[in-house]
């Protein structure tokens, strides 16, 4: 359990898990606006980003135990953290499962963000394509629906294989790097 506390405190979860809080609060306020709920959904897995790496690289590469299993349960349980907030702030969220679908898919685009550029800038690519989705109108054609899937509404395929193939990948790919030489 002490490795748990350790771990937390090390990645900063305790410092995130409040912006998260704030952040789901105030943007997840306004009812059934699916646009804000994505964005919501954006800057918490964003803050929750911020732990995904390490703040010595040499430090991790020593360590006696192996990253991915601990990388995994930061992923899924920070997901869950977020998803939970979300529906339980927005009381009338339109579906469920919309929310589900973004905090997968942002969590996905953290956990590559991190891998491609580190843990400090992890959150760019969920907040920028979330932002980008808020400007941008969206349309029926299906590459306006894949490029636009935050804001899609529920039961549209092409935002949730996005969704789960960017979860899937940024879980697998966030989670098999080894910091070990």
């Amino acid at each position: 359990m002490r490795w748990a506390l350790l771990y937390a405190r090390s990645r900063e979860v305790p410092a995130s898990a409040a912006v998260v809080v704030v952040a789901v609060t105030l943007l997840g306020l306004p009812e059934g606006d699916l646009r804000l709920s994505a964005f919501a959904a954006a800057v918490g897995v964003a803050a929750l980003a911020l732990g995904l790496g390490a703040h010595d690289v040499a430090l991790d590469r020593g360590a006696a135990f192996g990253w991915p299993p601990r990388r995994a349960a930061h992923l899924l349980l920070g997901g869950l953290f977020v998803g939970g907030l979300l529906l339980t702030v927005g009381p009338d969220v339109p579906d469920h499962a919309v929310v589900w679908r973004n905090v997968a898919g942002l969590g996905g685009l953290a956990a590559l963000g991190a891998l491609l550029f580190g843990s400090r800038t992890a959150w760019a690519l969920p907040v920028t394509w979330t932002g980008a989705t808020l400007v941008v109108p969206s349309g029926d054609l299906w590459f306006e629906e894949l490029l636009g899937w935050p804001v899609q509404p529920a039961g549209t395929t092409s935002a949730t294989t996005t969704a789960l193939v960017l979860g899937l990948a940024g879980l697998l790919a966030g989670t098999a790097r080894t910091t070990r030489r």
